[in-house]
């Protein structure tokens, strides 16, 4: 840029001291040069490509961490509940065998009893085969033996007799060592305990 170019860039109209600081403003940059170009590439900026590329890393990324987060939360409450119920936990479960008596003579269950829950209540199930179905009014019992006494803790029918069973009771008793169960035959409107057609398989 020649003299008559930086008058007419800057005017005529400036202090003698601002015109001098300009000028040599001026010709520091025209002694660097003008600066290097852009690449390609950077020049023209990013493109739809680009953003679609770096979008799903994110995504990707942010679905990682949260999955990783509900792993580290299951983990936490499965550690917590085994050690909040390592006394009285999922892993005392008992599971009894009970045999078919003369009343039933080709059923077998199992009654799974787990420890009972903190409103004092006691979670069974039972799941067996070859009890026959009985008539319009006839259901089976669960009950608990304990000292003499016989509590009922649940009932169900056999739709079939050739279709197992597979029941969930829940019993308001705590389990005590000794405890026993057997199932019975009743029908409906029954006062007294019916035929027993489960009892326990060492009986």
């Amino acid at each position: 840029m020649s003299r008559s170019d930086f008058d007419e860039l800057v005017g005529a109209d400036l202090a003698p001291a601002e015109r001098a600081r300009l000028r040599g403003v001026h010709d520091l940059l025209v002694q660097a040069g003008p600066p290097a170009e852009l690449p390609p590439n950077v020049a023209s900026g990013p493109t739809l490509a680009m953003t679609l590329v770096r979008r799903p890393r994110r995504i990707t990324r942010k679905v990682a961490l949260l999955a990783a987060a509900l792993c580290v939360l299951s983990v936490a409450f499965i550690f917590g509940y085994l050690a909040g119920n390592s006394g009285n936990g999922l892993a005392r479960a008992k599971t009894l065998r009970l045999a078919g008596t003369s009343a039933a003579p080709n059923a077998l269950a199992s009654l799974r009893v787990y420890p009972s829950d903190t409103a004092g209540n006691l979670p069974m199930k039972l799941a067996g085969s070859g009890l026959p179905k009985l008539g319009p009014k006839g259901y089976y019992e669960v009950f608990l033996v304990r000292d003499g006494e016989f509590e009922p803790c649940g009932a169900f029918i056999v739709k079939d007799s050739g279709t197992p069973i597979d029941v969930t009771l829940n019993a308001p008793y705590r389990h005590k060592a000794g405890d026993r169960w057997i199932v019975t035959k009743q029908h409906w409107g029954d006062r007294v305990r019916g035929p027993v057609v489960l009892r326990p398989a060492n009986a």
